[in-house]
């Protein structure tokens, strides 16, 4: 299926995942907004994460930090000076490249995907740029490769100057290290332990993303998880981390034959990283980054603590004082949206001719859970639908309740979304108690007592 994305794509919208956002003033590129189910769908995954990786931990604390901080903070942990992109420019109609994406892109179109430029210099990419003959997608000559930082800039306060300048976040990491000393004071952990949060981070972005794959404004799920590396070896823990991100893959109902481990060579490590490895899955245009998990060793907390006077250390009650290292597990949740719906999609060719569309979601992030109908618009069905809709709601499921056009008809919509059962009162309800319940993938009904469902 070579244009799966745009299927997808198209799906989402119609169906009230996923729509390009400002849309009736033409849109803007790389921003979206989430539909009804789109919502649901991000909200069941988030709490899947929250409720495996803080809620069932005990050494893991949950915030929720703000999006502008002082910018200090980014001063200190260097994303002023090194957090960027190198950027080409289109000479004819100034549209602008990732360098790295222009050089990358042409090695695959040869055959040679394995080959990653990331990180490197801007030097050293316009070097292979010049060797290859390199032009923009619209065949025209490329200027030299500069840097372009992705971070946003904004002014807060009523007095332009560089006093009021502040940046949105780039990555919600930073709010947890500077949040190590609140949580030593309040909650007083010991080691090790981990700090995470769910929320927004903002790139400036000169690329144009693939759906939710790759935005201006993005959700994040990561957590710090600090230790001493005297007593807890850095390379069993990063092993463990990984274990534990396979497992939450696991939770979501993703192929695993579509992911890999991938470690990042020298050149395309972070500024505050010692190993890197990323989570990538096979989208029908190559392996791309989906998570992440880094060795930042104590890189953070000892900028911080330089730059803000604060000691950022941990005590041990015999007087020991130590600055943690830290291993980050990092789970893009949008980008992740994107990778759910393209997984999920499924066509299945119908005897009739037609062609069923559902999607196969994991009924732990379906965003709607049953589908309740009368199998026609008679009072008594009704009622006894509404009853049975509101015992499953009141049991914590989102249940739609349906009563327009054929039955058929409503199976499809639900397949479209990708609720997993269907449940269909009609007149022998009245007479036996029981309801047919529909599947989603199998089409397979059966029939099923009431107080059994």
């Amino acid at each position: 299926m070579s244009d799966l994305l745009q299927r997808v794509s198209a799906l989402a919208k119609r169906k009230g995942f996923i729509y390009p956002s400002s849309e009736i003033y033409g849109g803007m590129a790389n921003t979206y907004d989430y539909g009804p189910y789109g919502a649901e769908l991000k909200e069941n995954i988030k709490k899947l994460w929250w409720n495996k990786f803080i809620r069932s931990r005990e050494d893991i604390y949950g915030v929720d930090s703000s999006i502008m901080i002082n910018p200090k903070v980014w001063e200190a942990s260097g994303h002023v000076a090194n957090f960027g992109d190198v950027m080409v420019e289109d000479t004819v109609n100034r549209k602008r490249y990732r360098a790295d994406h222009i050089i990358e892109d042409y090695y695959a179109s040869i055959g040679k995907e394995e080959i990653k430029v990331d990180g490197m210099s801007a030097e050293d990419l316009n070097a292979i740029i010049e060797k290859e003959g390199l032009k923009s997608p619209d065949g025209n000559p490329l200027n030299k490769a500069r840097k372009f930082n992705l971070l946003f800039q904004t002014e807060i306060g009523i007095i332009e100057g560089a006093g009021s300048k502040t940046y949105l976040r780039g990555e919600i990491a930073q709010g947890l290290f500077i949040n190590f000393k609140n949580i030593m004071d309040s909650v007083h952990p010991k080691l090790p332990f981990g700090i995470g949060q769910a929320g927004k981070a903002f790139r400036n972005e000169i690329t144009k993303g693939q759906f939710t794959f790759r935005t201006l404004e993005f959700d994040l799920m990561e957590f710090e998880y600090f230790f001493d590396p005297e007593v807890q070896d850095w390379n069993e823990l990063f092993e463990y981390w990984k274990s534990q991100m396979n497992e939450f893959i696991a939770l979501v109902g993703l192929d695993t034959t579509k992911l890999r481990w991938r470690i990042h060579e020298e050149h395309e490590l972070s500024h505050y990283s010692k190993r890197t490895e990323d989570m990538e899955y096979e989208f029908p245009w190559g392996y791309k980054e989906m998570f992440g998990c880094a060795y930042r060793t104590d890189f953070d907390l000892t900028n911080h603590a330089n730059a803000s006077g604060q000691a950022l250390v941990y005590t041990y009650p015999d007087g020991k004082k130590v600055v943690p290292h830290v291993i980050e597990p990092t789970f893009g949740l949008s980008r992740l949206i994107t990778i759910i719906l393209m997984d999920a999609y499924r066509e299945q060719e119908l005897e009739n001719g037609e062609t069923r569309v559902y999607l196969d979601l994991d009924p732990k992030i379906a965003p709607v859970n049953y589908a309740v109908f009368p199998l026609i618009k008679k009072p008594e069905l009704q009622e006894l639908a509404r009853k049975i809709q509101a015992a499953l709601v009141a049991r914590g499921y989102y249940v739609e309740y349906d009563e327009a056009g054929t039955v058929g008809k409503r199976y499809r919509k639900q397949d479209e979304i990708g609720t997993p059962k269907c449940i269909t009162v009609d007149f022998d309800s009245l007479e036996d108690g029981c309801v047919t319940i529909r599947d989603r993938n199998t089409t397979e009904q059966v029939r099923v007592k009431i107080e059994e469902l």
